[in-house]
């Protein structure tokens, strides 16, 4: 189970980074550019700590999974990017191929 908060924490800080590259305009804005660039780190080092329990190639979809449905939601809040039936939709579909990417992992460490 450790694996998978882990993880979990990963993806947040996916998301973190995608949505700090708004924010860096070209990496041009130290600051942003800056905790773009730890957050990227941060990510990359959990997930690699997430990989020793859990399969790579579910680690990884799982990784980007939570970090696209999180940007998403985000990206709305943040962006006012559009918000449709179809587009709440598509997110549902990822968010139950994540948890069927960890039902069916075999690692449940």
């Amino acid at each position: 189970m450790a694996a998978w908060l882990v993880l979990l924490v990963a993806g947040l800080f996916e998301a973190v980074w995608a949505i700090g590259l708004a924010y860096t305009d070209g990496f041009t804005q130290p600051v942003a550019s800056v905790v773009t660039l730890g957050a990227m780190a941060v990510s990359v080092y959990l997930l690699a700590q997430a990989v020793q329990s859990i399969p790579v190639g579910t680690a990884y979809a799982v990784w980007t999974g939570i970090g696209a449905v999180s940007t998403a939601i985000l990206g709305v809040y943040l962006f006012d990017e559009p918000v449709s039936a179809l587009r709440i939709g598509c997110i549902l579909l990822i968010v139950v191929g994540i948890g069927g990417l960890q039902v069916t992992s075999g690692a449940h460490a």
